[in-house]
C-alpha cells in the first residue's frame, strides 16, 4: 500500500513527525513538491532535526529519500542539511537521490524574490525570501535551469549567463557577475551526481517490484497554488494533485491519502484567516505550542480549528483519515471552539469561498466543546484520553467528515495514538 501524507490546512501541521513515524513501513519516501522554505521537525530520543527539502524518512537507516521533479533544489541548502545530518551521525550516503527533472535555486532567485515582495508594498505574499517562486516562475517560463543541465556545461554556461543578465535588468540597484554563479553551481554539481537519477523510472520500478512508498508533501493544501487562498499561497501544487506530477506516477498508484491537521489551526503569512485569534487566547496557544516558524522563526498566527477549511481539504484530496497533531496544547483549556461554517453577507457557507474577499469577510460560526484539565501528553491509547478530549476528536471527525486515524500526544516519535494501521 502506497500512502500520501500531506498538510490540510495552512502548512506546519506536523508532517514531519507524522512521516517519520510512518516510515517504517516503507520502503522509499519521496518528496513531491516545495522547496527549503518547508521545514519539518522531527523529534527522536530527544533530538530535535529539522529537514528542508531531504524527505523526513531519512532519520530511519536503509530508507531511500527521493526528491521528485515537482521540487525545486538550492543545491547550497541541499548540502547544508546533508552535512549537517551527517554531523549529527545520520548516514545519508546513497540514500538521497534527486529527479534528473528538478529544477534548481540560484543566487538570483534569492533576489528576484526580494524584489517582488518589496514592490508589492502592502499587498505582500510574506515569502520566505529563498528564491522558490522566482524558480518555479522560470519553470512556467521555460527559462529554468534543470538537474539534467548539470551535464552539460556549455549550455549551463549559456543559461546562467541569460538568467543573471536578465536579474540585472530588474535589480538596478546592484549588478551580478554570472561567472561565480557558474563555477558555485558546477561545484555542486561534482558533488550532486552521484545522487541524479530519473525519479519516474525509479518509484515505478520500485512499485512493480512490490515496494511500498510514502508520499511526503510540503505546505499545505490552503496554500496550493491551484486550490489554496489565491494569491496568498506557496508556488506549487500541496494537493494531492502535486504527487503524480512531481513524481511521475500514475493516480492510481496513491493507495490511501492522510491529512495532517493541528488540533487548532495556524497559518504563517499574509492572507484572510475566519479562525485568527487575538489577544491572550492566541499568544496562549502560540507560546504553548511554540509556534514559530522551523525555517524563519516567523511567529505563527494561531486560531481555533476551522472545521470549513478542513473539509475543504478533504474533498480536494480524497482524504482517508486525518493526522490530529498538538492534541496536547489545549490541556487546561475550560472551552475550546470549532468552527462549524462561516457567515457572510448574512448567509451560512459550509463550503469554502475560493475569493480571499469573500474569505476576508467571513465571520466563524462555533460550536463550544468543554475543555479538559487532565494531561494528554505522551499517551498512546485512545480510551486513556480524558472523556472531554475524546469527545472533541469526535466533534472534529463530525465537522470535517474524515475520521482521527493518528492522533500525535506530544513531540516525540512514539507520543502518539494509532487508531488506524494507515500503512496497510
Amino acid at each position: 500500500m502506497n500512502l500520501a501524507v500531506l498538510g490540510a490546512q495552512w502548512g506546519d501541521e506536523g508532517k514531519g513527525k507524522i512521516v517519520d513515524l510512518l516510515t517504517s513501513h516503507f520502503s522509499i519516501v519521496s518528496r513531491y513538491q516545495g522547496g527549503h522554505n518547508a521545514g519539518h521537525t522531527v523529534y527522536v530520543n530527544g533530538a530535535k532535526f529539522i529537514l528542508r527539502l531531504i524527505p523526513s524518512g531519512i532519520l530511519h537507516a536503509g530508507v531511500t529519500c527521493v526528491i521528485g521533479n515537482g521540487v525545486v533544489v538550492d543545491p547550497q541548502a541541499l548540502f547544508a542539511e546533508v552535512d549537517e545530518l551527517k554531523k549529527n551521525g545520520i548516514d545519508v550516503d546513497g540514500r538521497i537521490l534527486i529527479s534528473d527533472k528538478a529544477h534548481l535555486i540560484l543566487p538570483y532567485h534569492r533576489d528576484l524574490d526580494l524584489l517582488s515582495e518589496a514592490r508589492r508594498g502592502e499587498r505582500k505574499i510574506g515569502t520566505t525570501s529563498r528564491g522558490i517562486g522566482p524558480a518555479y516562475e522560470d519553470k512556467i517560463g521555460r527559462r529554468g535551469i534543470r538537474v539534467c543541465d548539470l551535464a552539460d556545461s556549455k549550455g549551463l554556461e549559456q543559461n546562467v549567463r541569460d538568467n543573471v543578465t536578465a536579474r540585472n535588468r530588474l535589480v538596478q540597484d546592484s549588478t551580478m557577475d554570472w561567472k561565480p554563479v557558474l563555477d558555485q553551481l558546477l561545484t555542486h554539481a561534482e558533488r550532486m551526481r552521484p545522487m541524479i537519477r530519473d525519479v519516474s523510472v525509479l518509484v515505478n520500478d520500485a512499485m512493480r517490484a512490490g515496494k511500498s512508498i510514502l508520499f511526503e508533501g510540503a505546505q499545505g493544501t490552503l496554500l496550493d497554488i491551484d486550490h489554496g487562498t489565491y494569491p496568498y499561497v506557496t508556488s506549487s501544487n500541496a494537493s494531492i494533485g502535486g504527487v503524480c506530477t512531481g513524481l511521475g506516477i500514475p493516480p492510481k498508484a496513491i493507495g490511501r491519502v492522510i491529512g495532517v491537521v493541528k488540533a487548532y489551526t495556524t497559518r504563517v503569512g499574509e492572507g484572510p484567516f475566519p479562525t485568527e485569534l487575538f489577544g491572550e487566547m492566541g499568544n496562549r496557544l502560540r507560546e504553548t505550542g511554540s509556534e514559530y516558524g522551523a525555517v524563519t522563526g516567523r511567529p505563527r498566527r494561531c486560531g481555533w480549528y476551522d472545521g470549513v477549511a478542513v473539509r475543504y481539504a478533504a474533498r480536494i484530496n480524497g482524504l482517508d483519515g486525518l493526522a490530529l497533531t498538538k492534541l496536547d496544547v489545549l490541556d487546561g483549556l475550560e472551552s475550546i471552539d470549532i468552527c462549524t461554517s462561516y457567515r457572510s453577507g448574512g448567509r451560512t457557507l459550509t463550503d469554502f469561498p475560493s475569493d480571499v474577499g469573500q474569505l476576508a469577510q467571513c465571520e466563524p460560526v462555533y460550536e463550544s466543546m468543554p475543555g479538559w484539565s487532565a494531561p494528554t501528553k505522551g499517551l498512546r491509547q485512545f480510551d486513556q484520553l480524558p472523556a472531554a478530549a475524546r469527545n472533541y476528536i469526535k466533534k472534529l471527525e463530525e465537522v470535517s467528515g474524515v475520521r482521527a486515524s493518528i492522533i500525535s500526544t506530544g513531540s516525540e516519535r512514539d507520543d502518539t495514538i494509532i487508531r488506524d494501521e494507515v500503512w496497510r
